[in-house]
């Protein structure tokens, strides 16, 4: 069957056909991961489904309605509303800046009647969307080019400094670590990236004195837990003995000292991962690493698979966004990174972090169920 019949033979696919069509397997892996969120906030709690659990489960399952609705959207359809889609949550992100919820010392949300939304999450996958669709439109050897190079370089500027500002350093470094990853995979020359990964590092020292105070003894904490370690290196020294107290194969379920005692902050955002390293141990946290190795796995096969530009650096960029989600709050809870508020997918408490993350998996799927559709390189259109 020859590529046009084909993607005119899935213009008439009906809504139980494309259901067939999605990637069953991943959906199970992710489904499995969930569950173990659900486990850990069950855990945490005390042996109750309340608070957390509970609302996770709703939120969950909001998101997998959420996934299934996206997967059904024609792959065309995504690159047509990504400009917009783009637009519409800058706006939303100025918008935080004017009238913007204040919770925990940041200015993040935005209430939308009953809606208290971040836009910054959804913004990860607009950013994904729109420079995908710009990049569709451009060949190999025309990304390195300068004119070229300058839209999606403040495509990417836009939202992260009005992020950075909120202040959000964590998702702001995501936004700037997908854009590029982006670049990277629509064939930027190495003669682009090496010199701009040394301007960067040799602005380290001027970057520190733009940091807010919270953000520098988050720093100095890194470098020295022991220094405050009853005050702002509370969480990490105690993130730390909870994953050591674990050993290889963990305390057991709902035994995590750390967590129920309240001596862990955060324990069902940021730092859920720990009391999986202290009920489970190092074995529960390499099962929970290899889960989520093969959801990663599923993203990158479902790139490859597309006859599309487009398709492969949609699925490849929210891939990669969900993998930077579960590598910077790993660093973070191990003390490899300073702590910067990144929650891990599918595991932390939190509805627009869940329903953003399933979001994009929705879009993964559509790729897939749309694999075999072709969209000429013209349709990316060239700002």
């Amino acid at each position: 069957m020859t590529a046009r019949p084909y993607a005119a033979f899935r213009r008439t696919l009906s809504i139980a056909d494309k259901l067939q069509q999605l990637n069953w397997p991943m959906v199970l892996v992710i489904c499995v991961i969930a569950c173990i969120g659900f486990a850990m906030l069950y855990s945490v709690a005390g042996g109750h489904f309340s608070p957390w659990a509970s609302r996770q489960m709703g939120h969950f399952t909001l998101g997998l309605v959420l996934l299934a609705i996206a997967a059904m959207i024609d792959i065309r359809h995504w690159l047509t509303i990504a400009y917009p889609f783009y637009a519409l949550c800058l706006l939303l992100l100025v918008a935080v800046d004017v009238v913007g919820h204040t919770g925990l010392g940041a200015q993040r949300w935005i209430q939308l009647g009953p809606l208290q939304l971040q836009p910054s999450e959804l913004m990860k996958i607009a950013l994904v969307l729109a420079l995908a669709r710009y990049l569709h439109g451009l060949n190999v050897e025309d990304v390195s080019k300068p004119l070229r190079l300058l839209i999606p370089v403040i495509m990417v500027a836009l939202p992260a400094a009005l992020v950075l500002k909120q202040p959000n350093l964590g998702t702001a470094t995501i936004l700037v670590m997908d854009g590029a990853s982006l670049l990277f995979l629509a064939g930027l020359s190495w003669w682009w990236i090496l010199p701009t990964v040394g301007a960067v590092a040799a602005a380290v020292p001027v970057a520190w004195q733009f940091l807010h105070d919270y953000q520098k003894r988050r720093v100095l904490t890194f470098m020295n837990p022991q220094n405050d370690a009853l005050g702002a290196g509370w969480n990490i020294s105690q993130a730390k003995i909870a994953i050591g107290s674990g050993g290889m194969t963990g305390k057991g379920f709902l035994q995590n000292t750390q967590s129920q005692l309240n001596f862990l902050p955060e324990k069902q955002t940021d730092f859920i991962v720990t009391s999986i390293g202290e009920e489970f141990g190092f074995v529960g946290c390499m099962i929970l690493l290899l889960l989520f190795a093969t959801v990663i796995g599923y993203g990158v096969r479902i790139a490859m698979t597309s006859r599309s530009q487009f398709g492969r650096l949609v699925a490849l960029g929210l891939t990669l966004n969900f993998f930077f989600y579960i590598m910077i709050n790993g660093a973070m809870v191990m003390g490899l990174i300073p702590v910067v508020g990144i929650p891990m997918p599918l595991l932390s408490y939190g509805g627009t972090a869940m329903l953003t993350v399933m979001f994009g998996f929705g879009i993964i799927m559509s790729v897939y169920v749309h694999r075999l559709v072709e969209i000429p390189r013209h349709s990316g259109i060239i700002l």
